[in-house]
């Protein structure tokens, strides 16, 4: 017998991280994301880290909408550059949160420089029930000279992941889903949901 997927919440507006993440969690859970649920208001990132503002966005959809769910927050974070852009990885050039500009920027502020050391963060905020708990992905990697590959979205056409002379960009769903932080974090959180 057939068993129902699982329906959580993605306190997020970006189809691209909703599908990424539903892709990895496979078909035994349904996403639905923050439009889904009538939500169309923007949640204020206002924390000093990625993990207060994974937290302040399932807190949000919990206490308003009284949904189980989860959120995430993902930074790139260059050694060069102090751990920026950080928290303010999606501003990185302004309240528009292009991904041209943020990468031109980024391009920019490590021109000439040879340290370009550099790893993706996600961490995922999980309420479900009483429960809250904090999942971290991380993905070690360098920035490139310029920009590579069409696929992806946000600085993928910049980060090359350890172990590869790909962009993000140019390795494609498949591959990007096995190595990425967002990956590592989801498969740690899907573990912990069986265990629930």
């Amino acid at each position: 017998m057939m068993t129902q997927p699982r329906t959580l919440v993605f306190a997020t507006q970006n189809p691209h991280k909703a599908r990424e993440i539903a892709q990895i969690l496979g078909p035994e859970y349904r996403i639905l994301t923050l439009s889904d649920i009538g939500c169309i208001e923007e949640i204020e990132e206002s924390a000093a880290s990625l993990e207060g503002n994974a937290l302040l966005k399932a807190r949000y959809v919990k206490e308003r909408y009284g949904h189980d769910c989860f959120s995430e927050d993902t930074g790139l974070e260059v050694e060069a550059l102090g751990g920026a852009p950080g928290v303010h990885t999606a501003r990185y050039a302004g309240e528009s949160k292009d991904p041209e500009a943020n990468m031109a920027l980024l391009l920019s502020n490590l021109a000439g420089v040879n340290h370009r050391r550099a790893r993706f963060r996600t961490v995922i905020a999980c309420l479900i029930g009483e429960r809250e708990v904090l999942i971290e992905g991380v993905c070690w990697g360098h920035i490139a000279s310029e920009k590579r590959g069409t696929g992806g979205f946000g600085y993928d056409p910049v980060f090359i992941p350890d172990g590869y002379e790909q962009t993000f960009a140019e390795l494609g769903e498949a591959v990007k889903n096995q190595i990425s932080h967002r990956a590592l974090a989801t498969e740690k959180f899907r573990r912990w949901l069986q265990h629930l």
